[in-house]
């Protein structure tokens, strides 16, 4: 799990191909690897992956056929930036929300202006997410935990401050920029709640589910 605050970029160094798969190298030379071990999860532009090599500033993970299909990490080029962050201990501060670094699905980026000293950028998310994707509620783009501004149909808006942009990729993106996007857990748990017991489920049902 992760919470959405990057730690900081990096940048995609190496792309080895085995058959089907592939095994990506990553370099940061302000990621903070003392803590790190093989077997580690880190997120890179919100996709968890498992560290399988590892030295003082870089690390290689392995990248399976449905996580290339499903994120935009297949697309990345040599030298491309990436957002970073490891999995949350225990004793992480939980700054933004929960985040399981499984990719949702890949939005576009439609729109992009200043918004006094933020940046206000629009999205479009698949249908099969966007019904996840509430006003005020989280969303998490390229590993970024946001808030949620407006939406209206498949699209929606975050606002990005200036900090955000500073310690992030986001400041980088042009329109039609895809990205990973991964809805926020609570609006799927409580889905399937109402899936499961659909006739049944009452007010009071939810809050007994700790909702």
């Amino acid at each position: 799990m992760f919470t959405g605050i990057i730690e900081t970029t990096g940048i995609l160094t190496s792309r080895q191909y085995h058959e089907e798969d592939q095994s990506l190298t990553f370099h940061s030379e302000h990621f903070n690897f003392s803590h790190c071990q093989i077997g580690d999860s880190i997120a890179v532009n919100g996709v968890c992956l498992t560290v399988i090599a590892l030295d003082a500033q870089s690390f290689t993970a392995d990248v399976s056929v449905e996580t290339l299909s499903l994120t935009t990490l297949g697309t990345l080029e040599i030298g491309d930036s990436v957002n970073l962050e490891k999995a949350l201990t225990p004793s992480t501060p939980l700054g933004g929300h929960l985040v399981s670094g499984h990719v949702d699905g890949i939005g576009i980026l439609l729109e992009r202006f200043s918004d006094a000293r933020s940046e206000r950028l629009t999205f479009e998310a698949p249908k099969e997410i966007s019904r996840y994707i509430a006003k005020k509620g989280s969303i998490t783009i390229d590993g970024v935990s946001l808030t949620v501004n407006q939406v209206e149909h498949q699209q929606f808006s975050v606002n990005i401050v200036p900090h955000t942009l500073e310690r992030t990729t986001l400041k980088n993106y042009q329109i039609g920029q895809q990205v990973n996007l991964e809805a926020d857990l609570i609006a799927r748990y409580i889905e399937r709640l109402i899936q499961a017991d659909n006739e049944n489920l009452t007010v009071e049902k939810l809050i007994s589910y700790g909702f």
